[in-house]
């Protein structure tokens, strides 16, 4: 950080101005026919994605013969339930849906702010939470467009902005990939356009077997291997053909046996993103588990059911199984009522497969990025709220 805090210390040591949003952009007043619309220009709001992730090609048209237009460098967010945080910078010529905002850069602040900074400031979670402060409605909440200009945004030196970009670019590259990947594996994932795919309950094809015991002081290096619910969250992905520990053949003969094929599922987490996080055990051998988490024995493909629980359709239905405030819990009882999508075997081959290509495309891309992204990855919000907080100037 000490190049930017050069950069204040020499240009705006004594702070820099706020203004109303208002005054640096406005809404589009630009129309583009329907006609000019490819699915990859025509933006609705369903396809962009949630948490800042950007956007994917339209699977449908406008439904209107003009548009909204937006043009490379406008920043375009969805006003449809703020909350989901979708927010999208342009890189060419488009048009939107009514449901989504397009906001371009006055003539008279161009030179003196960026749009990739902009779009910074307005993909933050402070700008959201004020959106919804104003939003209308219930079910539906919407933004409010008057209030939305009203957000008072910091305008520190083009340098500092520059600067500020740099750093947020390095940081956003890795997490975009991220979530762009984990779309199209929820999109691979879901079935309910699809037919002849059964939706069964977790407890009506699998067997699920909580387990006991197995405190981290009883793990070594030796021994019967150990899955401890712990490491579900820290050493392991989603599938595992070796342990990352051991334990005393004696005491392991009092714990859940893993059979090669079973999923290990975590019961009790500090919030409800990370409870239920699942390793298929894809190993040769038996092993055991403890405490805090459930076997699940079944006779489907172990990897197509460890991805199934990564997605936002099992995110949906654990978070209504979920009790508990400081530690919270979804037991084994509350996990089988699950409902889970079965194509057939052959079909949850298919997808593993396709999965496990994207995921080593998602992988290889990111080879080259600086180590330290990842490791600071859930440190991302703290970083940019700190570059975008100024002093104000008197």
């Amino acid at each position: 950080m000490s190049r930017i805090d050069d950069l204040i210390a020499q240009h705006c040591p004594d702070g820099v101005k706020f203004v109303p949003l208002g005054k640096v952009a406005e809404y589009s007043k630009e129309r583009i026919s329907a006609e000019e619309l490819t699915p990859e220009t025509f933006v609705g709001v369903d396809n962009l994605l949630p948490n800042k992730a950007g956007k994917v090609g339209s699977s449908y048209g406008p439904n209107t013969i003009n548009l909204n237009k937006y043009n490379p460098g406008d920043i375009l967010l969805g006003n449809i339930r703020p909350y989901l945080k979708k927010v999208w910078i342009a890189d060419s010529v488009g048009g939107a849906s009514g449901d989504v905002l397009v906001l371009t850069l006055n003539d008279d602040y161009r030179d003196l702010i960026g749009s990739k900074y902009l779009y910074y400031l307005l993909s933050s979670d402070s700008f959201f939470a004020y959106v919804m402060k104003f939003a209308k409605g219930a079910k539906m909440p919407r933004g409010d467009k008057a209030s939305i200009l009203k957000y008072e945004i910091q305008v520190p030196p083009i340098c500092v902005q520059n600067e500020i970009v740099t750093i947020l670019d390095r940081f956003t590259q890795l997490e975009a990939r991220r979530r762009q990947y984990e779309y199209y594996r929820d999109s691979l994932l879901t079935f309910t356009k699809r037919g002849g795919v059964r939706l069964l309950a977790l407890g009506n094809f699998a067997t699920l077997v909580r387990g006991n015991g197995m405190p981290r002081k009883d793990l070594s290096d030796h021994g019967v291997g150990a899955i401890h619910y712990g490491q579900i969250y820290t050493r392991y992905g989603t599938f595992a053909d070796r342990t990352e520990s051991f334990i005393d053949e004696v005491l392991a003969k009092k714990l859940a046996k893993v059979d090669p094929g079973d999923i290990v599922i975590t019961n009790t987490s500090e919030n409800v993103d990370d409870v239920c996080k699942a390793v298929a055990w894809v190993g040769d051998e038996v092993i055991v588990t403890g405490g805090h988490a459930t076997v699940i024995k079944h006779d489907q493909n172990p990897k197509y059911l460890s991805y199934w629980f990564q997605t936002k359709s099992f995110y949906d239905q654990k978070r209504k199984l979920a009790t508990g405030t400081k530690v919270i819990d979804v037991s084994a009882k509350q996990l089988a009522r699950v409902k889970v999508p079965l194509p057939t075997r052959e079909v949850q081959d298919e997808l593993v497969a396709f999965i496990e290509k994207l995921e080593l495309l998602h992988s290889s891309m990111s080879i080259g990025l600086p180590a330290e992204l990842e490791a600071r990855r859930k440190q991302y919000e703290y970083y940019r709220d700190k570059l975008l907080t100024f002093k104000e100037k008197a």
